[in-house]
């Protein structure tokens, strides 16, 4: 993998670069859509790449390694090959989920001993396995194996926890060097800032994974329920760290506001399954704001679900029509806000490195973020 800054913007953090994979250029700031399980949730393929266009997606180790399961993807040739997807492809380390499982598992050094949300079955992630479940999937980005700390989070724990992070890390990188590539093409090792919202920790934590010498860092550990501030602080304090020349990636974030203040700060990669979980439920992002498309007053609006027609979605179907879609529970309704939403963030990520590259981004960051905080 390789990284190039083409632009730096003169009065925020902001940076426009290229990423390049041996699946192809990644343009930065990117959003990449989550696409857990092998699909980006009620998108095709096709639509993915024709209409959302994203450059690089993101699929989860810890799901793929419970369905379908690393056999079944060594079979394929990899998870680019099994769901015909060929661009870029991250996988995250499992981590978070192993997190969001707390009443199922049980953290020690070696690793993580945890019961499938599916079966009850009992799993054990460690570091090593882990590398080698993400060589069978086949990513081109992959990461570190991390624990990722709830908030609110005891200092003394925050403490601990990154800690062990950090051993782990150096764990994840021995076993990386015994385990070879699988499909033919390069993959790339992220490690993961943590710290909670703890200033001293976040520093710590970046002085060690900046010196691990990656070729791109992960800053995890935010967007688990603390205020935004707290997030873009620990954010601030991180990228400061980090070394300028190789990409930030601020995992699991977030709303389209989260997005843009993050790239002032210096980040380049994000996602979420935000613009695809809010979809399903009726909320549509748009640039002025967000639209609860099953409210009573878009009955009988016939006007484009969104006027800038970023996606075929917005101009083909009217807000009337998308509103009893979800009144009668039809599933095209949640396709058509997803693939909206989805085309939405894209284009934000998109029109931010385009105000970077022209040196205007703050100002136009600054009535981006008034316009979308808006409940239409």
């Amino acid at each position: 993998m390789k990284f190039k800054r083409l632009a730096k913007d003169k009065e925020t953090k902001a940076r426009a670069g290229l990423i390049t994979t041996d699946h192809g250029t990644i343009e930065t700031p990117i959003f990449m859509p989550v696409g857990t399980v092998a699909t980006v949730k009620g998108v095709h393929q096709r639509e993915l790449k024709n209409d959302i266009n994203p450059d690089i997606i993101l699929g989860n180790t810890y799901h793929l390694y419970l369905r379908p399961q690393t056999p079944i993807l060594e079979q394929a040739g990899g998870l680019h090959k099994f769901m015909n997807w060929d661009r870029s492809i991250l996988t995250d380390s499992g981590g978070y989920q192993v997190y969001s499982l707390s009443a199922n598992r049980k953290i020690k050094e070696e690793g993580v001993k945890f019961r499938s949300h599916i079966d009850g079955s009992y799993h054990v992630f460690t570091p090593e396995n882990v590398m080698e479940v993400q060589r069978s999937i086949g990513a081109d980005i992959i990461m570190a194996f991390d624990e990722c700390t709830p908030y609110p989070c005891d200092y003394n724990y925050a403490k601990r926890s990154m800690y062990m992070t950090h051993r782990w890390l150096d764990r994840c990188m021995a076993h990386l060097e015994k385990v070879p590539l699988k499909y033919g093409y390069d993959q790339t090792f992220f490690p993961i800032v943590q710290g909670s919202t703890y200033k001293d920790l976040r520093m710590q934590s970046a002085e060690y994974i900046a010196n691990a010498g990656a070729k791109g860092n992960a800053i995890g550990g935010l967007s688990v329920g603390e205020p935004a501030e707290e997030m873009y602080a620990m954010t601030e304090v991180v990228c400061d760290i980090l070394p300028e020349d190789k990409p930030r990636y601020l995992m699991g974030v977030g709303t389209p506001v989260n997005i843009l203040e993050n790239i002032a700060l210096g980040v380049d990669m994000f996602d979420c399954v935000m613009p695809t979980r809010n979809a399903r439920n009726g909320m549509l992002f748009t640039a002025h704001g967000t639209i609860n498309i099953k409210n009573k007053k878009w009955a009988d609006d016939f006007s484009p679900i969104d006027e800038m027609g970023i996606t075929f979605v917005d101009t083909d179907y009217s807000k009337a029509y998308l509103k009893h879609l979800f009144t009668v529970n039809e599933l095209l309704g949640k396709q058509i806000a997803t693939i909206h939403n989805l085309g939405f963030y894209l284009w934000l990520v998109r029109e931010a490195r385009k105000h970077i590259i022209e040196g205007d981004f703050r100002t136009w960051k600054e009535k981006m973020v008034k316009q979308m905080d808006n409940r239409l």
